[in-house]
């Protein structure tokens, strides 16, 4: 039979109750690698007892947290991403971040991946940042851009191609440069070496650029990408996340995402040769995320494309799907609304895809 691709799992009641028979974890459960030692959980990110469980003892040189937004994902109504009031969604970030305090080394990094709602007025972005003054042994080192390469644009606005993520540090961890793929092509920043006038690209240590904090280098995660996970909405670019393990962290050390999602962290941890505790308060992610590291490992595939990552469920998949359209395949829009990437929907002339 062939597979059918996932549809979105956090919208689609439906499928959810077909996958959950299959997860292996129930709340309050942990799985521990036993090649290299990573953990997933089902747990609470904002349960200080939970976390403390999982960690036992241990702490995390870096955090990468990709909570939700408390963003409604378009014109979708999502059980695992529910929108709420800006004042329940900061209390349970302050929780949260408790619960991480507790297990963060005394020298240690903390990026924090955050969305802006244009109906809101940018919330949370703002608040959360203003939150995070909160903490005064979290110090804020900077506010980086990732800008998406490719999306649907609209003749009506600007188009949205960005993500943010906040970056702190508690105490001084070491930080380590990384360069990216893109070469040096402007001279200049002339000075003079040992009575010589040199030029920036002769004193550079690499033939490519250092990342700054605005980041064009990265092409967010579609059904074109071998690492893409069907049924996984907003899931991060792993070149993303491997840029902040390899800068944040060393070889064997303990990294931490407390919303797993797709596991991208753990995956990254894996290549990297770092341990990584994640969780997720759903099953299924969790299960995902389980599923993704077993895949790799089995296959060197950091994801499955289109290819339906619980194939347990095809025949059900196809069943329901017999009269519709191909899962998995993305078209372009076919009226007058386009979601934009912050999960806003707008309306829109002339959509057209950005190549960037």
């Amino acid at each position: 039979m062939k597979a059918v691709a996932l549809p979105r799992i956090d919208t689609d009641e439906a499928t959810r109750r077909l996958l959950l028979p299959y997860c292996r974890l129930a709340r309050g459960e942990v799985w521990e690698d036993a090649v290299h030692g990573h953990r997933v959980g089902v747990l609470d990110a904002s349960s200080p007892s939970e976390v403390a469980g999982l960690f036992g003892g241990e702490t995390a040189v870096a955090a990468v947290q990709d909570p939700p937004y408390n963003l409604s994902p378009g014109t979708l109504r999502s059980s695992a991403m529910p929108s709420r009031d800006v004042t329940q969604y900061l209390a349970f970030t302050r929780r949260w971040i408790e619960s991480q305090r507790l297990v963060m080394a005394e020298n240690s990094h903390f990026y924090l991946w955050m969305g802006a709602d244009l109906a809101r007025g940018f919330q949370p972005l703002p608040d959360v940042m203003i939150l995070m003054r909160e903490y005064p042994d979290l110090i804020p080192r900077s506010f980086i851009t990732m800008r998406n390469q490719r999306g649907y644009g609209t003749q009506k606005n600007w188009m949205w191609v960005r993500q943010e993520l906040l970056y702190y540090t508690k105490g001084t961890p070491e930080f380590r440069v990384v360069y990216t793929d893109i070469p040096k092509i402007l001279k200049g920043y002339y000075k003079n070496v040992g009575g010589r006038m040199t030029e920036n690209t002769e004193r550079g240590k690499s033939p490519t650029i250092r990342p700054g904090n605005v980041w064009v280098d990265i092409q967010q995660v579609f059904y074109r990408l071998h690492e893409n996970v069907p049924g996984a909405y907003a899931q991060k670019p792993l070149k993303a996340i491997e840029r902040i393990l390899e800068s944040s962290s060393s070889t064997g050390e303990l990294v931490t995402d407390f919303f797993a999602h797709s596991g991208t962290t753990l995956i990254g941890a894996e290549r990297l040769g770092r341990r990584c505790y994640t969780f997720d308060l759903d099953p299924i992610y969790a299960e995902l995320t389980i599923r993704r590291l077993e895949h790799y490992r089995a296959t060197g595939e950091t994801g499955w494309q289109t290819e339906n990552p619980f194939p347990e469920i095809d025949g059900e998949l196809a069943e329901r799907n017999r009269n519709a359209a191909p899962l998995g395949v993305e078209k372009e829009p076919t009226d007058e609304r386009v979601e934009n990437q912050a999960g806003n929907v707008e309306e829109a002339e002339a959509p057209g895809i950005d190549e960037g």
